[in-house]
């Protein structure tokens, strides 16, 4: 990863809300818990209503562990004024996949991008908090290699969910609608971009090489990182670039990538 992607950015002002998360189901909460603690997430918040849920959060990066037999993956924002803000999209050719029953308590309209991420809307509860901490997007360059800057002192910084996609042009068409801009674009060793609304951060990979949405972060000392989890006990280890990249299997289903930053 290439420390100089990031650099010069000019951050969007997010349009979809005040808070975002990436929403997994999990067929074992504590199970789920137990292995994101590992990596540095700490609990925020949990009840049973209206399902088993778990907010946690890294101080960077916010994820709602729901409890669901069924895999899901999702990019989810809490809305305050959210059929106006559906009836906004759909104006804009958006087509949401569900949407909420007019009696809902809490509503939820869902919609996927052209690859088939999951992107949710659900009302906005009260006390949720977008983290002040510093992803890869907003730590500062001369950071990058500090180490004691990370947030999260386990996996480092979070960089993207990254997202596997057949056209970025027809992609970033979808992403704009909903107020992602492009922050950078490469072409080796496949094309990719960088794109962020203000609140998330989405990897566009225009590549066969992975198939479903995938949590990144990086770390200058990553391999340091690596052997440390190892030897507390982590496995479903899988390297993809040597030591020092590697790819997680997450108890739920999903993965979550681990690689170095820098050359």
């Amino acid at each position: 990863m290439r420390t100089d992607n990031y650099k010069n950015m000019e951050i969007p002002k997010p349009t979809l809300g005040d808070v975002s998360a990436i929403t997994i189901a999990t067929p074992d909460l504590d199970k789920s818990f137990d292995f994101y603690h590992k990596l540095g997430f700490n609990e925020l918040f949990r009840t049973d209503f209206p399902f088993p849920l778990i907010q946690i959060s890294d101080g960077a990066l916010l994820m709602m562990l729901r409890k669901d037999d069924i895999p899901y993956i999702a990019l989810t924002y809490y809305v305050r004024e959210i059929d106006t803000l559906a009836a906004g999209l759909e104006a804009e050719g958006i087509k949401f996949s569900s949407k909420p029953n007019p009696n809902d308590m809490i509503k939820k309209y869902l919609m996927k991008s052209p690859d088939g991420m999951n992107v949710s809307l659900v009302s906005f509860v009260d006390g949720f908090e977008h983290p002040k901490g510093a992803s890869l997007l907003t730590t500062p360059p001369q950071d990058y290699s500090n180490p004691e800057k990370y947030v999260n002192k386990q996996c480092g910084l979070f960089g993207e969910l990254a997202h596997p996609v057949a056209d970025i042009d027809k992609s970033m068409e979808f992403w704009s609608k909903l107020g992602f801009k492009q922050l950078s674009r490469m072409t080796s060793p496949y094309p990719w971009s960088i794109i962020s609304d203000g609140l998330s951060i989405i990897g566009l990979h225009q590549t066969s090489n992975f198939t479903n949405p995938t949590i990144t972060f990086f770390a200058s000392d990553m391999k340091d990182k690596i052997d440390k989890l190892k030897n507390e006990g982590l496995t479903g280890v899988t390297e993809k670039m040597g030591t020092a990249n590697v790819t997680l299997a997450t108890p739920e289903g999903q993965s979550i990538n681990l690689f170095k930053l820098g050359m």
